[in-house]
């Protein structure tokens, strides 16, 4: 049996809104769920509150929560670069909640995820990252994606063809955008700050490698944000290597869409997701 309990708490002047999934014997690790952006707590199609409610099935605790500005949170909006403080402010109010709590597993969905590498290892309280789908979008990694998932799928489709000779598609267009992804993919356009989305890989490797913990990395097969971020490992020697440490491991769920959305694919997460954590 678990309790499901409303919390609110501060951070930087703003109240916050959580809710904690809490068993009646809660193991050492708890698991606080990061959003992705824009969207609240509960998730899509309320993947973060079955998904919480699996784990604490599983003796886990696990809250979610909405940052500032999101939900029912107040304080001003926020990006997923720059939520450090409420997760921090979470992350408190769980140990408080929970003292049976010693550590702290991060999961995050899309630039949730991204959020929580950032975070991780300026706290020594996190001792593990859940990284479903981390977002690590730049223009020529999204160009090299469309290119080799999305535009040789449709040139091997019998419908595109019978398309394109019905004029339903216009060889112009076709051609034009055609043009415009692979300059994207091999001319991309030089960042000129650190905090670009052009430099995103780089900085979510220098906070991986920084933090110290356990990882856990879950993509979907039909999803161009996964795609995305595996291309970084057959690219770069140094994602290669990274990934390839003792300490990290991979899962691949090759069916499965960005958010997890059938029933199958959250199970699936749930079981890895609490396997994981009781394997160290």
């Amino acid at each position: 049996m678990s309790q499901e309990l409303a919390i609110s708490f501060g951070c930087a002047g703003a109240r916050m809104v959580g809710i904690l999934h809490l068993p009646e014997c809660p193991a050492k690790r708890a698991i606080l769920i990061v959003t992705g952006g824009p969207q609240y707590r509960v998730g899509s199609h309320r993947q973060f509150v079955l998904l919480a409610r699996q784990l604490a099935r599983r003796d886990i605790a696990v809250m979610r929560f909405d940052y500032r500005g999101m939900g029912d949170s107040g304080g001003n909006p926020q990006s997923f670069r720059s939520i450090g403080l409420d997760i921090h402010a979470a992350i408190k109010q769980i140990i408080a909640a929970a003292p049976q709590v010693e550590q702290v597993v991060l999961c995050g969905l899309c630039d949730g995820a991204t959020a929580a590498a950032f975070y991780a290892p300026q706290d020594a309280r996190v001792a593990g990252l859940i990284l479903l789908n981390p977002w690590t979008r730049t223009e020529a990694g999204e160009a090299r994606v469309m290119l080799r998932h999305y535009y040789t799928a449709r040139l091997g489709q019998m419908a595109f063809w019978r398309k394109l000779a019905g004029r339903g598609i216009r060889l112009r267009d076709v051609a034009g955008s055609l043009v415009r992804t692979c300059l994207s993919a091999f001319c991309p356009g030089t960042p000129e700050a650190e905090d670009t989305d052009e430099d995103l890989p780089a900085q979510l490797h220098r906070a991986l490698t920084s933090f110290q913990g356990k990882i856990l990395v879950v993509l979907s097969g039909d999803d161009f944000t996964a795609r995305e971020f595996a291309s970084l490992q057959s690219q770069h020697v140094h994602w290669a290597q990274l990934m390839h440490e003792d300490r990290v491991r991979q899962a691949a769920l090759p069916l499965a869409n960005h958010t997890f959305s059938r029933t199958v694919w959250r199970d699936e997460v749930a079981t890895l997701c609490a396997e994981w954590i009781a394997s160290w």
